[in-house]
């Protein structure tokens, strides 16, 4: 298959790499070209999408933002040939993947939104969670795409249902990460050693991927991106905008704590830099 690549950063990139490792042809865009050049020679530098669309048989995308996901849109379902496949792997709003598909279908193109967790390393190691929205046939015509790169894929419903489920996912991730901060942060204040703490939490009942992999780099100040905190806020911004009259208090006190740490400049570091909330409010 055919197919165009749209967004080469920290996810898409190692993504892209996987389905041209199995033998698809994939031109790769990105708004900065360096980002999309450098997966040369493997796969193919695309410098304007409308000068590789025509070739394709499949638009996969994964961008920043939902702004960002249709100004792509406004571009895919103007030059794209009908019966072009086209899959948004961003985390975007589940209203503006209900528009899209309802615009793709006018145009005779087939439309599904689905977007991953598993932060980097999921990308990178193909074991990414996707969950997706649409049609049923044509999820099944893109299935053996997607299991290039992840190894949970769950179908979710008609369009918009896979954004709405990763708006649940992210929720889960919100409680998680702050349990982890919260209780590394009392850990602290009790003068307890934090490498045998986290022993402890990884050891029992309170283990989970985010204690795993993002409790070591909290302990350690690691606040390398593996998954944006600007990203993450955006996500759950998106979630508080559905959750409508429900009281979600844990999904409340992340999204207004991310917030802050965006706004004292950390938007650009990995969520595990929660635990900096709490850090600077003990000193």
């Amino acid at each position: 298959m055919k197919i165009l690549w749209i967004g080469t950063g920290v996810m898409g990139a190692p993504m892209a790499k996987h389905v041209q490792a199995a033998g698809h042809t994939v031109y790769v865009y990105n708004r900065t070209d360096a980002k999309a050049k450098a997966l040369e020679p493997d796969c193919i530098f695309c410098e304007d999408i409308k000068k590789c669309i025509k070739e394709v048989d499949a638009v996969f995308t994964i961008v920043g933002f939902p702004e960002d996901v249709k100004e792509v849109y406004d571009v895919i379902l103007k030059e794209a040939n009908p019966k072009t496949i086209c899959v948004d792997m961003t985390t975007s709003s589940p209203t503006l993947a209900k528009e899209i598909y309802q615009k793709g279908k006018e145009k005779g193109l087939y439309m599904l939104d689905s977007p991953v967790t598993g932060g980097d390393l999921g990308a990178i190691n193909a074991s990414l969670s996707i969950m997706v929205g649409g049609e049923y046939s044509i999820y099944e015509k893109v299935l053996p795409i997607l299991e290039l790169m992840g190894k949970t894929i769950t179908y979710m419903g008609d369009a918009g249902s896979g954004m709405y489920a990763k708006l649940v996912n992210q929720t889960v991730i919100a409680g998680n990460i702050l349990g982890i901060a919260e209780g590394l942060t009392l850990a602290k204040s009790k003068n307890l050693d934090l490498d045998s703490m986290l022993n402890v939490i990884t050891g029992g009942s309170a283990s989970s991927w985010q204690a795993k992999n993002n409790g070591r780099k909290m302990i350690d100040k690691d606040y390398e991106p593996g998954f944006f905190i600007k990203h993450y806020l955006k996500d759950l911004k998106l979630a508080m905008a559905e959750k409508e009259d429900l009281d979600l208090k844990g999904l409340e006190i992340v999204t207004k704590a991310y917030q802050v740490l965006s706004d004292k400049g950390f938007s650009e570091n990995g969520t595990q830099a929660l635990i900096e909330y709490y850090i600077q409010k003990m000193m």
